[in-house]
């Protein structure tokens, strides 16, 4: 969506802020012996005590709260009776709508011991990010996310998830653009004030191809490597962008 009210403007505020205060109470719960399913019964505990609605489960009728992704699994893994184990690299995605708008941002955890490449992998998504956040100003190509992306990935010899990307969000999940996480030509758009988007490179450890399991949900890479997965949901401005999910 484009922002065209401050009234707008509070209430994605407002949503990115309940957003943000469900990933900090899920990353601090994350530990050897909890489970997925465990994890979001807390998180919709946040969602509740504060009026809003899990945006997966109200938008496509996902089954439970949150998304929960554990090592190989890249996004959309649904919570359940698995036990997080000490290593696991944790992904933990949380969408909420209140009052009719919808914020959406991610977080890796890497539960100790984690291995190497696991925190590598955690750290080269987040720096990802925060290359592609300084081009993110209004007047910008939309292709430039996805180069400062691509760039960032490619430099730690890691590999991009291509058929995931980010997205326009505001009064639904998924709104128009598509925000690559690669160099695409085609995407020649020129960013705008106000115009409110996901960024959130998917990367994996090994080749970044990506199945999807039986459940028809869980989004994994195909040669079973560890996948990493960090977002915010942000709102375009001429300077620096807003962080609605911060």
């Amino acid at each position: 969506m484009s922002i065209q009210t401050n009234e707008e403007l509070e209430k994605l505020r407002a949503a990115g802020a309940i957003v943000s205060l469900t990933l900090r109470t899920l990353s601090a719960a994350v530990r050897p012996g909890i489970t997925t399913g465990e994890l979001d019964e807390i998180a919709g505990g946040v969602l509740a005590r504060h009026g809003a609605r899990s945006s997966p489960a109200l938008v496509y009728g996902f089954p439970r709260s949150v998304l929960i992704s554990v090592n190989d699994e890249v996004v959309h893994g649904v919570p359940g009776s698995r036990v997080i184990q000490p290593g696991d690299l944790v992904k933990l995605d949380v969408t909420a709508e209140k009052d009719g708008y919808h914020a959406d941002a991610a977080v890796c955890v890497a539960v100790p011991p984690a291995p190497k490449v696991a925190r590598r992998l955690a750290d080269c998504a987040r720096t990802a990010f925060q290359r592609a956040l300084e081009v993110a100003r209004a007047g910008h190509r939309l292709y430039e996310i996805g180069r400062a992306v691509e760039r960032e990935v490619r430099r730690s010899r890691f590999s991009v998830v291509r058929e995931l990307c980010g997205h326009g969000i505001g009064r639904t999940i998924h709104e128009e653009p598509q925000v690559a996480n690669y160099f695409d030509p085609s995407a020649t758009q020129r960013l705008h004030e106000g115009l409110v988007i996901t960024i959130e490179p998917l990367i994996a450890a090994g080749k970044g191809d990506v199945v999807v399991r039986a459940d028809g949900w869980t989004v994994c890479t195909a040669d079973g490597s560890l996948a990493a997965h960090h977002e915010h949901t942000l709102v375009i401005t001429r300077g620096a962008p807003i962080l609605l999910t911060a």
